[in-house]
């Protein structure tokens, strides 16, 4: 005769588990609504954006910024694409090349200070760091003066260049501390097998970095895209301009075309966001891939 045995009860949950659950589930609402909220109040100027931009010259009064147009019209966004594509145009051979050069240096320079040891390796890496710190205002009158001394090219070139040597530091910095966290063990075996500091770097390094890639192209693509002060100065030629300089130059002398800046803005904004929304989930991932250690 076979005999069964009772499992024995679960043990009974402590009262502050239970009231740690209730306070949890009674929490996770308010959650939602913080978000919510947060979501709407970051969404508003987008708002006021996109309504005014398709809003007629006798819709666009600031007191009716927040109404819906009488009458839907694209004709602000035709306007807008008509005087600013040739200024995107001058923005995608600005920051597509800038980004590129910027960025390759910066995996270099990251490779030797965390890999390839030198003397005074961390001195080096100090003076980059520093570049970092210095304002665009204290060396744009002697970078004026220079690129006039040794005949550099006018217009975009020029402003390429400054971001290229202004962007090394920030992308040096996120390679640097993303190589510091590849495994010795993997430089080991590449020294062991004959390969010198390119090879190294080619071959093993290169293949595992697209997360700090990716960082470093949203990261100097955006500033660039985005830069106004620079442009500003080292740009005379209105052919040249990007499209921060030129969006600027949309205001009328009498009216203000609000819904022609409107269009403009959002037009202008369109080449990031696209990227944000492609790689945006690889950004942060990249970003705290070299955190823990450097």
């Amino acid at each position: 005769m076979s005999t069964t045995t009772a499992a024995p009860p679960a043990p009974p949950v402590p009262f502050r588990g239970r009231l740690r659950g209730a306070r949890a589930a009674g929490a996770q609402p308010l959650k939602y609504v913080a978000l919510i909220a947060f979501a709407v109040l970051f969404l508003t100027p987008v708002y006021v954006l996109l309504v005014t931009s398709f809003k007629g010259l006798e819709d666009i009064d600031p007191s009716r910024a927040w109404n819906l147009p009488s009458l839907w019209s694209g004709a602000a966004w035709s306007d807008a694409w008509r005087d600013l594509s040739p200024a995107l145009a001058n923005s995608f051979k600005l920051a597509i090349p800038a980004t590129f050069f910027s960025t390759v240096l910066g995996s270099l320079n990251g490779f030797v200070l965390a890999r390839w040891r030198f003397p005074g390796a961390d001195l080096v890496f100090m003076f980059f760091l520093f570049g970092m710190f210095i304002p665009y205002q204290a060396v744009m009158i002697p970078m004026t003066q220079l690129y006039a001394e040794v005949g550099f090219p006018q217009g975009i070139p020029r402003l390429a260049f400054a971001h290229i040597v202004y962007g090394i530091p920030i992308t040096t910095l996120i390679f640097r501390n993303y190589y510091a966290t590849v495994p010795e063990e993997l430089m080991e075996a590449a020294r062991m097998d004959g390969a010198g500091m390119l090879r190294t770097f080619w071959s093993v390094i290169l293949p595992m970095s697209a997360p700090a890639f990716v960082v470093c192209a949203i990261w100097q693509f955006t500033a660039i895209w985005n830069d106004f002060l620079f442009a500003i100065f080292l740009i005379s030629n209105p052919a040249d301009w990007p499209v921060t300089v030129a969006l600027n130059n949309t205001t009328g002398s009498l009216v203000t075309p609000f819904n022609l800046q409107m269009a403009g803005a959002l037009l202008a904004s369109l080449p990031t966001l696209v990227i944000y929304i492609l790689l945006g989930r690889y950004f942060m991932r990249g970003l705290m891939a070299g955190a823990l250690k450097g």
